[in-house]
């Protein structure tokens, strides 16, 4: 018998159906994802199921003594406990097993008791309770607690803070830990990554898979999510419910197949009805007029009842970025950048007052094309990092500096306001020629643009401040991606997109030539998320930010970052070789020991090895040598094997300090140059 069962839903908002004849079924330990562009029924469908919407029509059923867990949007917490005591609250039906059972414990110790039958009885339900405790997590509460607490990023320090007192992500993520604790035969999770980072998503990946033994279904816009934890997608599309085995990838392929047979039945319909329409324009005044009547009246019927609807995603138009002026070679060098500030003691328990250390003596460089994620866990410092490259904010010490011929793209989490009375399509246009000054952007080019991010045509007329959250985001992304920038600087640009808005940014933000028939965009990107799907799909470097002060520079996509973390810790390695350039040394300022004065760096001769004589365009260019070599050596030294030969591994640190050095060398000389030295 299933664990949940739906039948024949009708959920109908005025005049708009959401959901029509909707069924389907749970097994006990199954994991289904729901799926569907914004908009289309999710949340209202798992309302209906967790009995806070009543269906028009439909039923819905779950299994005798099932227990049912629900993580809404909007999570329902008493404010007057602390966050340790909320979460505790979410062994309720445990504490009232154990209860329970001491109950059992005492009645046998009853005499009138001692009678077979009815010791039998109570032994029985003594068994019952046991196994049923045991299901939800025995006796270590406090010991679960303090894991999944942890697990989903809060710290001791924070464990007595008032549940008034919490921020809107942490009272979500609160919600979330009473949830997994209360272990409910089915957890009807929605959105349940929102507000967490990338170590928390991971760290609930695994709880579902490895930990928790009820079913799930899950609304997500993490792809990767789906991915790793459901065995079955549910897809609402057109208000109805369409069944996909298998994970998200295996959902993508499959739905692609169906779209593709769709859009052929569709075009071969439209082909015919289209034969059937000029027989019917040729013949109905002519001496075969009633035979033209008829066939009318047959294809009037047709599209009435047979009517094969067009793929949405199949009509969507193939978007290009414009081409952007071409940059330096030098897109950005960061050096010794360091930042922190006054930490309270509430916001986290690392430092207990003091100051909290973002980055220290954090060096790294960009070169024109790069694609660069910023990792780390919320509160790492990552969009401080970004605006004070970009010269929001000020270093507390170090340097961060821009190239020559840098145009910037920023999408910021918090924008500045902008007029929402204005229609979509005229925000675009006006944003695009804001950006561009002089460009041309005609109304008809405002809509080409909205309707290839998905915007249908009564969407684009409507004002901007009407639109959902997702739906401005998408606005957003819209004009700063046609804004012809040479460097995206993105910051978690998919907060509130959905699938396939997700897809269609990440499709163009691909590299030209990568498994794209698009041009692609062949700037420079720098990219803040936590969605691990996109990281892969556009970064191939990382700054990775431990939360703490530290800081790694990797070269790879997160994936292969995630593995080596995976490897490191199989293998009892804390961190493994460092991808962090060495702290540079600063030029001795004293005199040489030969008598002659000092010379500062960068204004000696060529003879004696200075770099003032040659040319920018040189200079970068050399930059991006030593750069790659000081990659190849990184690479080398993060292959195992060559840490088993001594001398190998002496070569590949000399070589690696070498080209460092080089390195520091040559950007010196390029900061100096930026600051008019």
């Amino acid at each position: 018998m299933p664990l949940l069962s739906a039948t024949n839903l009708k959920y109908t908002i005025g005049t708009r159906t959401l959901l029509d004849g909707v069924s389907f079924s749970i097994e006990a330990g199954e994991r289904v994802g729901l799926v569907g562009r914004n908009g289309t029924g999710k949340t209202s469908l798992f309302k209906i199921i967790a009995g806070r919407l009543r269906p028009d029509s439909g039923s819905v059923s779950l299994a005798r003594n099932a227990r049912m867990g629900y993580l809404s949007q909007d999570p329902e917490l008493d404010l007057s406990k602390t966050l340790r005591e909320e979460a505790l609250a979410g062994f309720v039906q445990l504490n009232r097993l154990h209860a329970e059972l001491d109950a059992v414990f005492h009645d046998m110790g009853v005499p009138e008791n001692a009678a077979p039958e009815r010791l039998e009885r109570l032994m029985k339900k003594q068994s019952e309770l046991q196994d049923r405790i045991e299901s939800m997590g025995g006796y270590a509460t406090d010991h679960k607690a303090d894991a999944v607490l942890h697990g989903l990023g809060f710290v001791d320090a924070q464990f007595g803070i008032p549940v008034s007192g919490l921020s809107g992500g942490q009272k979500g993520r609160l919600a979330l830990a009473k949830l997994l604790l209360e272990s409910p035969d089915l957890l009807l999770l929605d959105e349940p990554t929102n507000h967490l980072d990338i170590a928390g998503r991971e760290w609930l990946e695994e709880f579902l898979v490895s930990e928790f033994r009820g079913a799930v279904l899950m609304v997500s816009h993490d792809r990767r999510m789906l991915n790793n934890v459901v065995t079955r997608i549910e897809e609402i599309d057109g208000a109805r419910l369409i069944d996909y085995p298998g994970n998200y990838d295996a959902f993508r392929e499959i739905r692609q197949q169906r779209l593709l047979t769709q859009h052929r039945a569709y075009e071969n319909q439209q082909s015919q009805w289209a034969k059937e329409e000029e027989f019917i324009r040729r013949f109905r005044a002519g001496q075969r007029a009633k035979e033209a009547q008829g066939r009318l009246s047959k294809l009037e019927r047709q599209k009435e009842l047979f009517a094969v609807e067009r793929p949405v995603e199949m009509g969507a138009m193939k978007f290009r970025l414009p081409e952007a002026p071409r940059s330096a070679d030098l897109v950005a060098v960061v050096r010794e950048a360091s930042k922190a500030y006054d930490n309270p003691p509430e916001e986290n328990g690392s430092t207990h007052g003091g100051r909290r250390v973002l980055f220290d003596n954090l060096t790294v460089t960009i070169s024109r094309g790069e694609r660069w994620a910023i990792v780390g866990p919320n509160g790492a410092g990552k969009t401080t990092l970004v605006r004070a490259l970009l010269g929001d904010l000020p270093l507390d010490s170090g340097t961060a500096k821009l190239g020559a011929s840098v145009y910037v793209g920023y999408f910021a989490q918090l924008p500045a306001g902008v007029d929402d009375e204005l229609p979509l399509w005229e925000y675009l246009q006006r944003a695009i020629k804001r950006e561009n000054p002089g460009t041309t952007f005609s109304e008809q080019q405002a809509r080409d643009l909205a309707g290839a991010f998905l915007f249908s045509g009564q969407e684009q007329d409507k004002a901007l401040g009407v639109l959902s959250g997702g739906e401005r985001s998408r606005a957003r992304l819209a004009a700063l991606l046609a804004s012809a920038k040479n460097l995206l600087v993105l910051d978690e640009p998919t907060n509130h997109l959905d699938i396939p808005s997700a897809e269609l940014l990440e499709e163009a933000l691909r590299a030209p030539g990568e498994d794209s028939d698009k041009d692609g965009f062949a700037g420079t990107l720098l990219l803040i998320s936590h969605d691990r799907a996109l990281i892969d799909a556009t970064c191939k470097h990382l700054i990775v930010l431990d939360g703490h002060g530290g800081a790694t520079i990797f070269h790879g996509t997160y994936s292969e970052w995630h593995d080596k973390q995976v490897r490191d810790r199989a293998a009892g390695v804390s961190g493994g070789p460092s991808f962090s350039p060495p702290p540079p040394k600063r030029p001795d300022p004293k005199p040489a020991a030969t008598g002659q004065p000092s010379r500062k760096p960068g204004r000696i001769d060529k003879k004696a090895g200075g770099l003032s004589w040659m040319p920018n365009d040189r200079l970068e260019k050399e930059i991006e040598k030593a750069s790659a070599r000081l990659k190849a050596a990184d690479a080398d030294l993060s292959r195992e094997e060559i840490y088993r030969d001594a001398e190998r591994c002496r070569e590949a640190l000399s070589a690696r300090d070498a080209a460092a050095a080089e390195l520091e060398r040559l950007e010196e000389e390029w900061l100096r140059r930026a600051d008019g030295t």
